[in-house]
């Protein structure tokens, strides 16, 4: 194989059995099985049996198993048998591995080169390897990075005031690079100790949270900004700032102020907000509270409610009120005007947590939708929860859910019963296969996609 095929099957798993079966296949004594694999040609055995090579102390048998995804050219196994060397001590083994990809300009490899640079001290080399890439936000995180206790700030602080001007002239700013650049300048501004420089900095910023992280709300937590974080939430922060301000209360003790905090942001039933509110009331001992504020919840988002109301279900299942959550689904399910699969599964799931899963399985049977493949998840799922794995294993291997997108699970449950053989044709039978360079997450069709 050549390193794109190799990069795309790294990706979508097609062709190899993906890791978390790997795993399975370990934990159930058929190493054998992922050894044999492995000498196929299948990446993720091949790093597992590796990995268990270097635990038995065969360091250079596992290198040797690696060794022809990394001669196939591929930077992905490259940077991988880097980390083990570097793990070993054996750094500039590691960088010599990784360099000639870094020298390409490949992005991951500049990365992971700088990082590795970083780690063993090599702190000036790492900076000079990234200072000509600022232009992208992967890379310029990672220069702010490795470069934190270098002594050379200011540089750092050159270099990006010249990516946050131009983001701050452009018309377009969102296509901009890169478009980080104010709030890596304001991780430096911290270090250096200039926080009301950082704090303006942030203040202006057009990215907004990142990972559910509001940076400025962290900074004024970190710097004990109270009173500039309350304003900042009533203000342009908002709910996400209101969630760090909270955070910072409970901690403290002061669990009713930061339920006051958010309360009004979760007074119109918003999902997120009441969501981080009932959580908060659980925390302290307050379910009944915490299921008053998701009530609301499922109705006020409509369709995008799946997350909300498991949580509300699961806290009224807990505290002995399972009857009236599975009125809460049949409820939503009549203003709805009928129960979509989303609520039907949900329903399913709770007659199960509620210990009802032989109801669960005959409703789903009954189901006018029990044939499709996701219907045939959600029952092999059941039929397992109820230790009848067979039965599960028969379900998924019935036409039409056979070819819908259940191999991964039916080679799951075949693995189980310890039918390995059965499994590995299951994972190695030819799927459709998206040309190198074709979106690797678009395979499935509209039509073939569950209502969900």
């Amino acid at each position: 194989m050549n390193a794109d095929e190799l990069d795309r099957r790294a990706r979508t798993y097609d062709g190899w059995i993906p890791p978390w079966l790997v795993s399975l296949l370990i934990e159930q004594g058929h190493i054998d099985e992922v050894r044999l694999q492995a000498r196929n040609g299948d990446w993720f055995c091949a790093r597992a049996w590796a990995q268990t090579l270097i635990e038995q102390g065969q360091r250079d048998a596992a290198l040797d198993v690696l060794a022809p995804f990394v001669d196939a050219g591929w930077a992905g196994a490259a940077r991988e048998v880097a980390d083990i060397l570097d793990g070993w001590g054996r750094a500039e083994e590691a960088i010599a591995l990784v360099r000639p990809y870094a020298e390409t300009g490949e992005r991951l490899a500049l990365e992971h080169l700088a990082r590795l640079l970083d780690r063993i001290g090599r702190k000036d080399e790492a900076f000079e390897l990234l200072r000509p890439h600022t232009e992208d936000w992967f890379l310029a995180e990672a220069l702010v990075d490795v470069t934190a206790g270098l002594g050379r700030d200011e540089e750092v602080a050159g270099l990006l005031e010249a990516h946050v001007e131009a983001l701050r002239q452009a018309d377009e700013w969102w296509c901009a690079e890169p478009m980080n650049a104010v709030e890596l300048l304001a991780r430096v501004r911290e270090r250096q100790g200039r926080i009301d420089e950082a704090a303006a900095l942030l203040h202006t910023t057009r990215l907004g949270p990142i990972n559910g992280r509001d940076q400025l709300a962290d900074l004024l937590v970190r710097h004990g900004g109270e009173d500039e974080l309350r304003d900042y939430v009533a203000g342009k922060g908002g709910e996400n700032a209101a969630y760090h301000l909270a955070e910072f209360l409970e901690e403290r003790g002061d669990v009713e102020g930061a339920i006051e905090v958010l309360r009004p942001f979760a007074a119109d039933g918003s999902r997120n907000p009441s969501m981080a509110l009932a959580e908060l009331l659980t925390r302290h001992g307050r379910a009944d509270e915490a299921i008053e504020v998701l009530l609301p919840v499922p109705s006020s988002v409509g369709g995008d409610c799946g997350c909300a109301l498991r949580m509300l279900w699961t806290l009224m299942a807990d505290h002995g009120r399972a009857d009236e959550a599975l009125a809460v689904i049949d409820d939503l399910a009549a203003q709805a005007g009928g129960m979509s699969w989303e609520l039907f599964r949900e329903r399913t799931c709770l007659l199960t947590y509620c210990g009802r899963t032989e109801q669960a399985i005959t409703e789903v049977r009954a189901h006018p939708e029990a044939d499709t493949w996701y219907g045939a998840w959600l029952l092999s799922d059941l039929l397992t929860d109820a230790g009848r794995l067979d039965e599960a294993i028969a379900v998924l291997q019935s036409p039409p859910s056979a070819s819908g997108g259940n191999e991964n699970r039916l080679a799951e449950l075949l693995i189980h019963r310890g039918r390995v053989k059965e499994a590995m044709t299951v994972l190695h039978h030819p799927k459709s296969v998206s040309p190198i360079g074709a979106d690797p997450w678009v395979s499935v069709s509209e039509s073939e996609k569950p209502p969900f």
